[in-house]
């Protein structure tokens, strides 16, 4: 069902207790006065003090729920650390108070939307940010446990004040328990880190474009992006209320180490190692074309978890799915949190686990993801060029040119990539899951990195998710989304899809430091001339390479669009019978002939090296 401004949907319980089955309602509807919500600050103290002052850290908690409801009710959260420095949303909203520093604007329209349903919205500030003590730590138990302790102090297991410091004990008397945690990027990753805690009471999570493994935002299987947490960290302290941050700023530094080595500082904030904690349901959203929190996070989160769980895959980089596929987005959290946290049965959970957007605006359902059908297939890259199943012989060797990136890599690799292909395909054939590739190359000299590209060689039009809005164009009109009240209006402006033809698209990226090849923990000096085997990663997705196209693979050394190169780039060269690409296929790979014509001015994507910026 499309909704629209302040639209209800079927009936509600005023209390937001479920009634018997005979009566049983289908979702909540708009029956509180969003005008007369009550709107507070809660100082909930976490247990740490971070900035070093002397005093337990206080987190700031925004709250507005319904001020006329009788009965307590559940929590919408959105744990973030963006709230003064850098907006939430497409439109980039701030929070705002007035002048007695009651909350006035609540970035967003959860709460516009889902007050009036009998929902309270809390908004947390994560420790070192905005209106909250600590310090930021980019993922750690600081930033998971700013959030964390909200939870508690809304199932009255951590203790909330009315001020910063001093003020009075508060407790939320107001709320059922049952909350629920969004957000975007940050702070979809923060409701990872929370649910990967197991904490009770958190029934259900919506990450989107969310990192599950903070290594994987700032390395790849020993290979760097050249950014690191220390400069996220000062971004988001940077309107704080003072505090000094400065040591754990050095304790970032010192733990993120210049190689591309996982360490102590990165377990600290890898969720998927903990995926099995999780006991909240999961509502993923991610773009596959998403290069700033890249793919390999929702595909490795969604295989760790063990609860009830569904996912949207669209066309675009790191944007919102209220910007690109609006009404049945909100539909579809508002069934969602009816189900998770009023306990209404309407079926949310049943039905097709995968909705995909194949071409823009054209989106397809399927029974699971991966999807059913695919199965692990190990493709070779042959002498002749060919991209099959049958085992090779033979070497090739590529030239490591770290001023070269993914577009020439497609269009005129000349000496620094080999490409493989399939020949163009009979049948179509969907790539659905992550793939790995195992090399066995010879640096020429002490230092190499590696890289490879999945690729659709052939004619389509996407969502041209290079552009500045990353697939979506935002316009000047308006639909409004719940409630309105001076300084916090409900209505936000129409994106459309911003599309492109191209005449190839990457489907897939993966990137390593073959020094690296023994542990991801310690690199290893390598010696010229000695070969080493090693398996990385490539990136999640969810694609149909058309009937016609050719999916092939591409191998060189660093793909200079995102990684950083070498110390002493040399010369590569790959044992083909030792090489191979497992990738999640359904469908047929034939026997291969040529790759179709790829026209070299019709690229998918040029990026810029070291993208990064989480919002």
């Amino acid at each position: 069902m499309r909704l629209g401004v302040v639209c209800g949907v079927l009936a509600v319980l005023l209390s937001g207790a479920v009634a018997p089955a005979a009566a049983a309602p289908a979702g909540s509807e708009p029956v509180y006065d969003y005008a007369k919500a009550v709107r507070e600050t809660v100082w909930v103290d976490i247990g740490r003090d971070g900035d070093g002052d002397g005093r337990p850290d206080r987190v700031a908690a925004d709250v507005i729920r319904p001020g006329e409801a009788a009965a307590r009710v559940p929590v919408i959260m959105d744990a973030s650390p963006y709230y003064s420095c850098c907006g939430r949303g497409n439109e980039s909203e701030l929070k705002s108070y007035d002048s007695a520093g009651k909350p006035v604007k609540f970035p967003l329209f959860y709460d516009n939307y889902f007050v009036p349903r009998g929902y309270a919205v809390v908004l947390v500030d994560l420790a070192g940010t905005n209106r909250s003590a600590g310090c930021a730590d980019v993922g750690g138990a600081s930033d998971v446990g700013s959030a964390r302790k909200v939870v508690d102090w809304l199932n009255g297991r951590a203790t909330g004040y009315t001020a910063k410091t001093g003020g009075s004990a508060v407790t939320a008397s107001w709320s059922t328990g049952n909350v629920g945690m969004i957000g975007k990027s940050y702070d979809g990753t923060i409701a990872n880190g929370v649910a990967a805690t197991g904490v009770a009471g958190l029934k259900t999570i919506v990450p989107i474009s969310a990192i599950s493994s903070w290594y994987d935002y700032y390395r790849s299987d020993g290979a760097t992006f050249g950014f690191n947490p220390a400069g996220l960290a000062q971004t988001v302290e940077a309107r704080n209320s003072g505090q000094n941050c400065s040591a754990q700023n050095q304790v970032l530094t010192q733990g993120a180490t210049a190689n591309g080595d996982y360490g102590p500082l990165w377990a600290d904030r890898d969720y998927v190692t903990r995926a099995s904690n999780v006991r909240a349901s999961v509502l993923l959203s991610h773009g596959v074309n998403d290069l700033n929190v890249k793919t390999i996070h929702f595909g490795q989160w969604w295989a760790g978890l063990n609860v009830e769980k569904k996912i949207w895959l669209s066309q675009t980089g790191h944007v919102d799915p209220f910007d690109y596929r609006r009404a049945d987005w909100v539909d579809l959290l508002h069934r969602w949190f009816d189900h998770y946290l009023l306990g209404i049965d309407n079926g949310v959970q049943n039905g097709p686990q995968a909705s995909v957007e194949r071409q823009p605006d054209q989106w397809a359902d399927q029974s699971a993801y991966p999807a059913a059908g695919a199965v692990a297939t190990t493709l070779r890259p042959g002498a002749s060029g060919r991209l099959g199943t049958s085992p090779v012989t033979g070497t090739a060797s590529f030239t490591d040119n770290p001023g070269v990136g993914e577009d020439t890599w497609v269009t005129d690799p000349g000496s620094v990539a080999l490409t493989y292909s399939t020949g163009a395909l009979p049948s179509d054939l969907q790539v659905s899951g992550t793939s790995s590739i195992t090399v066995t190359a010879t640096p020429s000299t002490s230092s190499a990195r590696l890289s490879a590209l999945l690729v659709d060689l052939g004619p389509a039009t996407i969502r041209n998710f290079a552009g500045s809005g990353e697939g979506i164009k935002t316009g000047t009109s308006e639909t409004c989304w719940g409630s309105s009240a001076s300084g916090d209006d409900a209505c936000y402006r129409v994106a459309t899809a911003d599309v492109k033809k191209v005449g190839y698209t990457i489907l897939s990226r993966g990137w390593a430091d073959l020094a690296n090849y023994a542990s991801l923990s310690q690199e290893r000096p390598l010696t010229p001339g000695t070969a080493y085997t090693m398996t990385f990663r490539l990136a999640s997705t969810d694609h149909i390479v058309p009937r016609g196209h050719a999916l092939a693979l591409i191998i060189g050394g660093t793909d200079g669009s995102f990684i950083r190169g070498p110390a002493q780039p040399g010369r590569v060269t790959l044992d083909l019978a030792r090489t191979s690409l497992s990738v999640p296929l359904a469908g047929v790979v034939p026997a291969a002939t040529t790759h179709p014509a790829v026209a070299p001015d019709t690229g998918a994507f040029v990026p810029s090296a070291g993208r990064a910026g989480l919002r």
